[in-house]
């Protein structure tokens, strides 16, 4: 007769390793938390910025009026996006070529936006970012699914 195995020492080694990795991301968030949109605050983003987040405020997103601020943003904006890897249009291929990390500062910035709108609405974002960055369903659904869960969904 053997020894019948016995998968806990295993598991528990499984558990350990799970949890120190997940720390490992858990600080690589932390870090892009502390040092997001820096760049704002030097030119040539923070003058275009406090000409212009006045009025993306007042404004509804995805609207004529709120690409139109967009648009005038320029240079300001250009750099914004060359600056901070959260952004698709940082990427020659845009959310493809995004990591986790990128995504999950995304939906957070998505978020926080929303909270600047009077009729902000994070639901209506992603559905609008869907068409905007080509987002597969499958990314649309995960995003909805994590705003969901973390309780953000109307």
């Amino acid at each position: 007769m053997t020894d019948a195995y016995d998968s806990r020492p295993g598991t528990l080694e499984h558990i350990a390793r799970v949890a120190e990795l997940m720390d490992d991301f858990a600080a690589l968030l932390r870090a892009r938390a502390q040092r997001h949109d820096a760049s704002k605050l030097s030119d040539p983003e923070r003058s275009v910025f406090d000409e212009y987040t006045p009025k993306l405020k007042d404004s509804t997103y995805g609207s004529d009026e709120y690409k139109g601020y967009l648009a005038g943003m320029g240079e300001g904006l250009t750099s914004h996006y060359a600056h901070n890897r959260h952004h698709p249009e940082h990427f020659e291929n845009g959310v493809d070529d995004m990591g986790l990390v990128d995504i999950i500062e995304m939906l957070m910035d998505w978020k926080a936006a929303t909270e600047r709108h009077d009729n902000g609405d994070l639901e209506r974002s992603i559905r609008l970012n869907t068409d905007r960055f080509s987002l597969t369903p499958q990314l649309a659904r995960i995003l909805a699914n994590t705003a969901a869960e973390s309780g953000w969904s109307k």
